[in-house]
C-alpha cells in the first residue's frame, strides 16, 4: 500500500504563480495541491478547512500579511507546518517570519530547484532554509536591531522627510531625530542617509512603496 501525498496548501496573491507551483507538482504523485489562497485572511480560512500537511505562504499580500497569517494560523494550530514563500531574501522579512513560526523560507527564484525538495523536507518534520537564506538569519540575530522608534524614523526617512518634519510628525525634538538616525547607520554601517534607507529596505526592515 503506498503511502499518502503530502498536502499541499499555497497561499499567494499571483494566479500564475499559483498556476506554476500546481504545473511543477503535476510530476510529484507523492504531493497533492489540497487548496490555494490569495491572501492572508482565505489563508488562515482555508488552513483551518483544510489542515494541510504543508502551507507555502508569501509574505507581501494585501490585507493580512504573510507574517501575520502565519502567526495567526499557529496560535490555533501549533503544529502548522508553514514555510515563507517569497520574491525578497531580507535577513529581517527573514527572521519575522521564523519569530511568528515559519519553519522554511523558500525564494520564488528558486522553485524550480527547490520546491518539491522543500516540501519533502517540510513534510518529514525537518526546517528548510537554503544556505544564503541561513546566513541573513545568522547575521539578523547577531547585529543590533534596530528599535521600533528606530524604525519609525527610517520608515519616516524612507518617504523623503527631513529631520524636522520626522520630529513633527512623531512629537519628538529634532535633536532626537538626529541621534535616531546616528545610531540607525551604525547599526546599518550605512554611508549616509540614503544607504540606510537603501540598506532597511533591502533587509526588509521596512517596505517600499509602491
Amino acid at each position: 500500500m503506498s503511502a499518502m501525498p503530502i498536502r499541499l496548501l499555497v497561499v499567494d496573491d499571483h494566479p500564475l504563480l499559483r498556476e506554476g507551483i500546481a504545473a511543477v507538482l503535476d510530476a510529484h504523485p507523492d504531493i497533492l495541491l489540497v487548496g490555494e489562497a490569495a491572501d492572508g485572511e482565505q489563508a488562515v480560512q482555508r488552513f483551518a478547512e483544510l489542515r494541510p500537511d504543508v502551507t507555502l505562504m508569501d509574505l507581501q499580500m494585501p490585507g493580512l500579511n504573510g507574517t501575520e497569517a502565519i502567526r495567526a494560523i499557529r496560535a490555533r494550530f501549533a503544529d502548522a507546518c508553514i514555510a515563507v514563500l517569497t520574491t525578497y531574501s531580507g535577513d529581517a522579512r527573514a527572521l519575522q517570519a521564523v519569530q511568528a513560526g515559519a519553519r522554511g523560507y523558500l525564494l520564488k527564484s528558486m522553485l524550480r530547484k527547490e520546491l518539491v525538495t522543500a516540501i519533502q523536507s517540510l513534510a518529514a518534520g525537518k526546517r528548510y532554509f537554503p544556505e544564503p537564506i541561513a546566513s541573513e538569519l545568522c547575521n539578523a540575530i547577531a547585529e543590533d536591531s534596530l528599535s521600533p522608534r528606530e524604525v519609525q524614523i527610517i520608515e519616516h526617512a524612507a518617504q523623503g522627510l527631513g529631520n524636522a518634519d520626522i520630529a513633527a510628525r512623531l512629537a519628538i525634538r529634532e535633536d532626537t531625530v538626529k541621534g535616531h538616525m546616528r545610531s540607525i547607520m551604525t547599526k546599518l554601517k550605512a554611508r549616509n542617509r540614503t544607504h540606510a534607507v537603501s540598506i532597511a529596505l533591502q533587509r526588509g526592515i521596512i517596505d517600499g512603496w509602491s
